[in-house]
C-alpha cells in the first residue's frame, strides 16, 4: 500500500528540479521575457502599442486620405457604415452609399444622409492622393478607400477625415513620448549616478535643484513654456520644442531613483576592488554602478511615456502645442472644447479613445516590466 501511495506522488519533486534547472540555463533576458509574457495583459499592451507604432509609421499608406486633404461641401459628415447588403441583395465587395445633404429644421444646420441611390464599392490597395513613401518612392496606393465619400468615422469643420487625422496625428503624439523620455532618461539618469556616487555638496545641490523643479505646478508651468514659444516658429520647430520642455521637466524622479539605486551599490566590493586598481571615477560610473539600475530605467521610462504623451495632448488641448500644419490628437480634441459641436458631432471626440488606449497599454506593460525586472522573486 505504502508503495502505491509514493509512487504518484514522486513525479513532482523530479519536475520542479527539472524547471528549475531549466530557469538556471537561461540568461537574465531570457528570464525577463519568460516572466513578462505570463502577463496577458502585458501581451495585449504590447500587441496594441505594436500596432500604434506600425500606422503611425507607415500612416501615408494606412490612411485613407492625406490629413490635409479637406472638402469644405462636406463639413461634419456623420460616420459612414460599410454595407455588404444593399436594395438589390447580398454584395461579395463591401460598399457605401452615397451622402445626400438635407437641413435640420430645428436648428438650420445642414445635415447628411445616406443617399441609397448611389453605392460606391470598398477597395483593398486603393489609389488616392499622391505621397513618397518614407519620402523615397512616390505611390498613391492607399490600404483601404473608395471613389465615393469614404469617411468611416466622419469628417471635421473642414471636411477633412478624421480617421486619417488620426493616423498621422499618432506620430506626433506617439514619439512626442519616445523623444522626451530619451532625453529625460539621459539626463535622470547620468546625473542621478552622479549625485549618488560623488554624493557631498554634488548631491546637496542637485537634489534641491530637482525639488526646486517638482515644486512648480506641472500643467501651469508646461503652459508658460510652450507660450513662450517663437510665434514664427514652424511646426516641427514647435514640436522640437515642446519635446525637449516635457524631458527637461520630467528627469527629476528618475534621477532621485537611479540616485538611489547608486547609493546602494556605491560600497559594493567590486566597486571598491575597481577603485584600488585604479579605475577612473567615468569607468566605474559607466561600467559598475549605472548597469546596476538598467532593468529600473527601461520600467520608469515605461511608466513615464503615458505621461509624455498626455502632456503634449493636454498642451495642443489647451491651443499652446502642436500648431498647423502639423496634427496630432491634441489638436484634433481641440476641435472638441465647444459643447455644441460636441452635441451636434460626438464623433469628434474619438480622438479621445487611442489617448486612453496607448495610455492604459503602456501602465500594462509597464507594470509587467516592473514584475519582470526581478525574474527570481515569485
Amino acid at each position: 500500500m505504502s508503495k502505491e501511495q509514493t509512487t504518484p506522488e514522486s513525479p513532482a519533486p523530479l519536475l520542479e528540479e527539472e524547471q528549475e534547472a531549466d530557469l538556471g540555463r537561461l540568461s537574465y533576458r531570457q528570464l525577463v521575457w519568460r516572466k513578462f509574457r505570463k502577463s496577458r495583459l502585458a501581451v495585449i499592451g504590447g500587441v496594441i502599442l505594436v500596432t500604434f507604432y506600425t500606422l503611425a509609421i507607415f500612416a501615408e499608406f494606412f490612411a485613407p486620405y492625406d490629413y490635409q486633404h479637406d472638402n469644405v461641401r462636406l463639413q461634419y459628415v456623420p460616420p459612414q457604415g460599410v454595407h455588404f447588403f444593399g436594395e438589390d441583395g447580398f454584395h461579395i465587395v463591401p460598399f457605401l452609399y452615397g451622402l445626400k445633404q438635407t437641413k435640420n429644421p430645428e436648428s438650420g444646420e445642414l445635415t447628411y444622409v445616406a443617399d441609397r441611390s448611389k453605392t460606391y464599392p470598398v477597395h483593398l490597395f486603393h489609389h488616392g492622393d499622391k505621397y513618397r513613401f518614407f519620402g523615397l518612392i512616390s505611390t498613391d496606393i492607399h490600404l483601404i478607400g473608395s471613389e465615393g465619400p469614404f469617411y468611416l468615422i466622419g469628417t471635421d469643420r473642414m471636411g477633412r477625415d478624421i480617421i486619417s487625422r488620426i493616423i498621422y496625428g499618432g506620430r506626433v503624439s506617439l514619439t512626442v513620448g519616445l523623444v522626451g523620455v530619451f532625453l529625460s532618461i539621459i539626463l535622470g539618469s547620468i546625473l542621478g549616478t552622479v549625485s549618488g556616487y560623488w554624493g557631498g555638496l554634488t548631491d546637496i545641490l542637485m537634489q534641491r535643484f530637482i525639488e526646486l523643479l517638482s515644486s512648480f505646478p506641472t500643467i501651469p508651468l508646461w503652459m508658460a513654456l510652450a507660450a513662450a514659444l517663437p510665434s514664427n516658429w514652424s511646426g516641427i520647430q514647435v514640436y522640437m520644442g515642446i519635446t525637449v520642455i516635457l524631458s527637461l521637466l520630467s528627469w527629476g524622479g528618475l534621477a532621485r531613483q537611479v540616485r538611489g539605486k547608486v547609493l546602494a551599490t556605491r560600497e559594493q566590493d567590486y566597486v571598491l576592488a575597481a577603485r584600488a586598481a585604479g579605475a577612473s571615477h567615468w569607468y566605474i560610473l559607466m561600467r559598475h554602478l549605472l548597469p546596476t539600475a538598467y532593468s529600473h530605467i527601461i520600467v520608469i521610462a515605461t511608466l513615464s511615456i503615458p505621461g509624455m504623451i498626455l502632456g503634449e495632448t493636454a498642451l495642443s488641448f489647451l491651443g499652446l502645442g502642436i500648431r498647423p500644419p502639423l496634427t496630432s490628437w491634441g489638436v484634433l480634441l481641440e476641435e472638441a472644447q465647444r459643447v455644441t459641436v460636441v452635441l451636434n458631432s460626438p464623433w469628434l471626440l474619438i480622438p479621445s479613445l487611442p489617448v486612453v488606449l496607448v495610455v492604459v497599454a503602456y501602465n500594462f506593460v509597464g507594470d509587467a516590466l516592473r514584475d519582470a525586472a526581478d525574474p527570481y522573486a515569485s
